[in-house]
């Protein structure tokens, strides 16, 4: 009787104890922060990992990581003059993102000339 019961009440402990140790998924962005940063339009979301952002000191070519690509029309925030791997606030869609930017302070015709290099 004793084996029965200290069978069957060690996984009820256990899961009582492991149901309490659930990883927090969703952390709050802190808006003011990013809002402060450089805010970019996408203008081009092309069928490659790269997309053009619009900023107020001209075009930068930014290239997603894993995969990321937001839409045309998408608001972000981050630092796009300079070159690098960073990370930015997609204020459309509500996330954070890790990005590269490859080129910034680009005119018009020379971000096309830039995305035809790096997307042929």
């Amino acid at each position: 009787m004793k084996k029965i019961f200290t069978y069957s009440i060690t996984p009820i402990i256990m899961v009582i104890l492991f149901t309490g140790c659930i990883k927090d998924r969703f952390s709050t962005i802190d808006e003011n922060y990013w809002l402060s940063k450089e805010r970019g339009t996408v203008v081009y979301s092309s069928t490659c990992s790269y997309f053009v952002v619009d900023t107020y000191n001209g075009y930068a070519i930014v290239r997603g990581w894993n995969g990321y690509k937001p839409y045309q029309g998408d608001i972000l925030y981050g630092n796009f003059s300079n070159y690098g791997t960073r990370n930015f606030y997609n204020r459309s869609e509500g996330s954070i993102f890790s990005a590269e930017v490859v080129e910034y302070w680009l005119t018009y015709d020379e971000a096309q000339s830039a995305l035809n290099y790096y997307c042929p």
